[in-house]
């Protein structure tokens, strides 16, 4: 055993190969040193071994720790998952002797909790089935273990209740998970690249979450929900557009408090989308649908800019989008101070020059806010692309092309499908029940 795996790994220095004999007992093993952990492997081995107390090969076949290896080809992929190989009388063993990296309790830092738990997923897959079996207590919670990318070898779980999951829906997930054939995966935003396969479009059909809550909320609402090891993210699918921008805090919060910021949430998203192409609209085509006072208002501010409306709203619009992209790429500790102070400067000095009006200041900022509201990541992202096409529809039609452009967005949002599964389906949980709705509707 021992040369043909140092055959397959010539060049691996942390390999290590052992042959070991104790009166008529001869044994091999084989492991990689920064895989395994020696303590591991001295407790199962060296010392059971050594002392001699029992016969070794009664140990490893009586012992559920050490599982048979029948196929030569299942070698590589054993060593290279911190596997122990044990040879001995003809028969191959493996042992699990992986080291884990243990880091310290993750606290959520991408959805930021105020009355619900802090406590986040962790980039070991063992730790995140235990906080969602902690979570989720149900002896039908299934768990399906497999590994993606034919060189990273990733270990993924794949968590659903057996009672309440759809039947189809599981079996598009499991099939689009099977013909995934990438060589290196590492993060759930690949996984989800892989799995939605339409990488042009444009609102996310999958929720990734770090919270051990949502995901088994999630799953006791039929869904299904992948966690990968090396990745404190989990995917959640299939999912809707009002769960995308349901925020956990809401399932906290009394009736009227909840019901009061969701209306307000999506009241931003009509604002963040539609306000600076309807002050466009408004400006140049539409201004007796001001007040009179409001109106001289509005054209006394804009008497010393010296361009269009639209050339006004796409500068302004490019200085917040660089600003909120300083803000993520910037250090932690510096980010939000340095997008602060150059806010502020930029908007100050822009006026103060004449390139932009003290109106297209507050439509800005309020474009920025309103955007901030959204409380999912991807979501947030996809609609701060909708008001441009807005603004170019704006520029040659006015009012008329807004509403136009508003009509198209919800045609094509009604036309997505999260793997079958309608993007504004109204009632939350995907139960067997309404596998009759689905049909034979092809995923995206």
């Amino acid at each position: 055993m021992i040369n043909r795996i140092l055959t397959m790994f010539a060049e691996a220095k942390d390999l290590i190969t052992k042959r070991l004999r104790n009166d008529d007992t001869y044994i091999e093993i084989a492991y990689i040193d920064s895989l395994c952990d020696e303590s591991k492997i001295s407790e199962a081995i060296f010392v059971p071994f050594s002392r001699n107390q029992k016969p070794f090969q009664e140990i490893v076949e009586f012992s559920s720790e050490f599982k048979p290896v029948h196929e030569m080809t299942e070698w590589t992929s054993s060593l290279l998952r911190g596997y122990v190989l044990v040879h001995i009388n003809g028969k191959y063993y493996s042992y699990d002797a992986s080291r884990n990296i243990r880091i310290e309790t993750q606290t959520t830092q991408v959805e930021s909790s105020i009355q619900g738990p802090q406590l986040a997923l962790t980039e070991d897959l063992k730790d995140g089935l235990n906080l969602i079996r902690n979570r989720y207590p149900e002896p039908s919670l299934a768990v399906e273990e497999r590994t993606l990318g034919t060189v990273s070898k990733t270990r993924i779980a794949i968590l659903f209740d057996n009672r309440k999951v759809n039947s189809k829906v599981l079996k598009n997930v499991q099939k689009k998970l099977l013909e995934i054939n990438s060589d290196m995966l590492h993060s759930a935003g690949e996984v989800v690249r892989e799995l939605v396969g339409n990488r042009k479009q444009l609102f996310p059909t999958t929720l990734i979450s770090e919270r051990p809550d949502r995901i088994s909320n999630s799953i006791a609402q039929g869904k299904i929900v992948i966690l990968m090891h090396g990745s404190m993210f989990g995917i959640i699918l299939p999912v809707t557009f009002f769960d995308l921008m349901n925020s956990m805090d809401d399932q906290y919060e009394g009736f009227w408090m909840s019901r009061t910021l969701l209306i307000m949430r999506y009241f931003s998203v009509l604002l963040t989308v539609t306000l600076p192409a309807m002050y466009i609209s408004i400006v140049s085509y539409n201004p007796e649908l001001f007040r009179v006072q409001l109106a001289f208002s509005i054209a006394g501010s804009r008497s010393a800019v010296p361009y269009p409306s639209f050339i006004e709203v796409l500068v302004m619009l490019f200085m917040i989008e660089m600003l909120v992209e300083a803000s993520v790429r910037l250090p932690r500790y510096i980010g939000s101070t340095g997008t602060t102070v150059g806010g502020l400067i930029l908007g100050q000095a822009a006026q103060q020059a004449g390139l932009v009006s003290s109106i297209m200041i507050i439509v800005t900022s309020v474009v920025a806010i309103t955007n901030f509201v959204i409380p999912n990541n991807a979501m947030a992202f996809a609609i701060r692309f909708l008001k441009y096409p807005l603004i170019l529809l704006a520029v040659f039609y006015g009012i008329t092309g807004v509403c136009i452009g508003m009509f198209i967005y919800f045609v094509y949002l009604s036309s997505i499908r999260s793997f079958g599964v309608p993007y504004f389906r109204l009632h939350g949980k995907l139960t067997r029940s309404a596998e009759g709705d689905l049909g034979q509707v092809s995923s995206t």
